[in-house]
């Protein structure tokens, strides 16, 4: 049980009372006390856990920590991979379009435009053979002309044949 002893003084009029400071010890300091008692008794704790951020260290995370690191590595090959294929392709369009290839093509194609006009002559011209071959690059060339059509084969080096027959009168030739 709660003993409260209150002191009894005398004031300056010679009354007697009882004092503020009594009153407070005696009723208010408890019953702050009896307060504080009662919601301690609601509070809840947790355990202090410290973590790293950095999820190098702590292993939560680590996975996409390291996918992204993985990520910036292909990125930075990749470019690199990118920046050599388009030397390598900057080069090959350089020598491509050099003046020696661009005179050697001219050559070529004035050689085969020339073959191609003397087998057009042999087929259709005034003095034009009956059969003949030409062999060009590994292809066999073939005609035949019986007055009325003119059959043209190729032979490849595989042995694929193509034939076009060409019908003479009907083209004014």
């Amino acid at each position: 049980m709660l003993r409260v002893k209150l002191n009894f003084h005398q004031d300056p009029r010679g009354r007697r009372g009882v004092s503020k400071k009594a009153i407070m010890k005696s009723f208010i300091l408890p019953s702050i006390f009896l307060f504080g008692m009662f919601y301690a008794l609601n509070a809840n704790g947790d355990e202090l856990v410290h973590t790293f951020k950095n999820p190098g260290f702590n292993g939560i995370g680590y996975s996409a920590h390291m996918l992204t690191i993985e990520n910036q590595e292909k990125s930075r090959k990749d470019k690199l991979k990118a920046e050599k294929e388009a030397e390598l392709a900057a080069a090959e369009r350089d020598e491509y379009n050099s003046t020696l290839n661009k005179f050697l093509r001219n050559f070529e194609s004035r050689v085969y435009s020339q073959l191609s006009r003397e087998l057009v002559n042999q087929l259709f011209g005034e003095e034009a053979s009956e059969s003949g071959q030409i062999e060009l690059q590994g292809t066999l060339i073939t005609y035949s002309n019986d007055g009325d059509i003119i059959t043209l084969t190729t032979t490849d080096p595989n042995g694929n044949l193509t034939s076009i027959e060409i019908p003479i009168g009907d083209f004014g030739i």
